[in-house]
């Protein structure tokens, strides 16, 4: 009997989904950006509009209070024939540079200290550091006290030893060092940290070749720390550079009381009055926002100018 042959059913084709397209860009991240969109928006709104606004502000003359009136390039040209301004420049200067090559120094050779120490590494650190994190306007007012006239500490050792006293917050020289000294106990234990952070970099293979080679401790130094240490040094060199001739509190508050002018006057003879006390005496003294707006810019190019310069002479020792 003839067998009837089983019907084969096709097979299942199962329908493909729809192709979708990936997303691409911003679309796949929104949710990260949006995340991160706070600081953005902060940065926007206290960064880059103030920025915007202060050099469109230095093209007008404005006393904060009336319309703004066209002013042009004058402002500038003003600028750059204002002995008072260029006067500031020269005291900014000489103040940074006598606070900030004792200062690096100073920190480099604490930082040497440091790394050698055997105990209470952490107790040091935190010592060094402290003055760092102290506020500014505390440290100036007892750094007043300590080059007082009359009863200042640093007057009292000059008389213990037979010499005599300065007064320091009176004449030119005297205002300057004393803003320098204040500057260098303030970021030396700072900067001494990052010495000690780059030192902690350096092979301690180095120091064994160089200590069977017969080298001794200055040659060691000069041969292989400071060598290794040239990007740090360069790190230190452009911060402190940025930082030295923004100085404003410190000799604000140290030479308040020293002068009958205005608070922004930087004490006697103006010897004290950095670029950016000028600023502040144009700006909030004067009322003349358009031309402290032009100052302002001033100033940006002045510390850009010396951060280019500072790099390149380390850069170029570091290639030689």
């Amino acid at each position: 009997m003839a067998t009837v042959p089983a019907l084969e059913r096709p097979p299942v084709v199962l329908a493909e989904p729809p192709a979708t397209r990936p997303k691409k860009g911003w679309r796949k991240y929104w949710h990260l950006y949006a995340a991160i969109s706070p600081f953005y928006l902060l940065f926007l709104a206290f960064g880059l509009v103030p920025v915007g606004f202060s050099l469109y502000l230095s093209f007008h003359r404005w006393d904060g209070l009336g319309s703004m009136e066209w002013a042009g390039l004058s402002q500038y040209q003003y600028l750059v024939g204002d002995s008072d301004f260029w006067s500031s420049i020269g005291n900014t200067i000489v103040i940074w540079a006598l606070a900030t090559f004792p200062m690096i120094f100073l920190a480099m050779v604490t930082a040497v200290l440091l790394n050698s120490a055997v105990r209470f590494k952490n107790v040091y650190r935190f010592a060094y550091f402290l003055p760092n994190v102290t506020s500014v306007v505390a440290i100036a007012i007892v750094f007043g006290s300590v080059f007082s006239t009359n009863f200042g500490l640093v007057n009292a050792l000059l008389r213990a030893v037979g010499l005599d006293q300065v007064a320091w917050l009176n004449t030119p020289w005297g205002i300057k060092v004393a803003i320098a000294t204040l500057m260098t106990w303030q970021w030396v234990g700072y900067n001494a940290i990052i010495f000690l952070a780059g030192l902690q970099t350096v092979p301690s293979e180095l120091y064994e070749a160089a200590r069977v080679d017969g080298a001794g401790p200055v040659q060691t130094f000069f041969r292989i720390t400071l060598p290794m240490l040239r990007p740090t040094l360069l790190f230190v060199l452009v911060v402190s550079t940025v930082t030295g001739l923004q100085s404003f509190t410190e000799a604000q508050v140290l030479l308040q009381n020293t002068s009958n002018e205005s608070t922004f006057s930087g004490g006697p003879g103006h010897a004290g009055r950095t670029m950016v006390l000028y600023f502040f005496q144009q700006t909030f003294d004067n009322n003349d926002f358009g031309y402290g707006a032009a100052v302002a810019w001033g100033i940006f190019l002045v510390v850009v100018i010396f951060s280019i310069i500072n790099w390149r002479l380390v850069q170029r020792r570091d290639e030689d």
